[in-house]
């Protein structure tokens, strides 16, 4: 199984493969204390990969350090909400795809090791809560 990640944004664009995702996870969710459906829903994605380094094509080391940069937009510039895709697939078939078109970035971090230059990212995204309803998933 893998997975990839694009993401859109204003100016930049921001694609990671299979080579380089190791994890992604959705959820979506009320407040604890509902009584019925709410309509206060929450969708967000967890997203974890790898953090390498290679001389030879070093081009999932510039597509990671585009996601830091995003991380680093203020609430105040348009372009801290993005278009993004993840999918799922298995078997060289997209099992699943899942798309925020409206996706901030709760937290972005990364941890390096000291073997040869790896190391990991985790991001947690967030569906901007006015447009929960553009959510796909299919």
């Amino acid at each position: 199984m893998g997975f990839t990640l694009a993401v859109k944004g204003k100016d930049t664009e921001i694609n990671l493969g299979e080579d380089v995702i190791i994890s992604a996870h959705i959820g979506v969710s009320t407040p604890n204390n509902s009584m019925a459906k709410s309509s206060s829903v929450a969708g967000t994605l967890f997203v974890s990969g790898k953090l390498t380094h290679n001389n030879m094509l070093n081009a999932s080391d510039k597509e990671t350090s585009k996601l830091l940069k995003w991380s680093l937009v203020t609430a105040q510039n348009a372009d801290a909400y993005r278009d993004v895709t993840v999918q799922v697939v298995t078997a060289s078939q997209v099992f699943r795809t899942i798309h925020f078109p409206n996706a901030f970035i709760i937290d972005y971090n990364e941890r390096y090791f000291d073997s040869a230059g790896m190391g990991e990212f985790s991001l947690i995204l967030r569906q901007k809560a006015d447009k929960f309803t553009d959510v796909e998933a299919e």
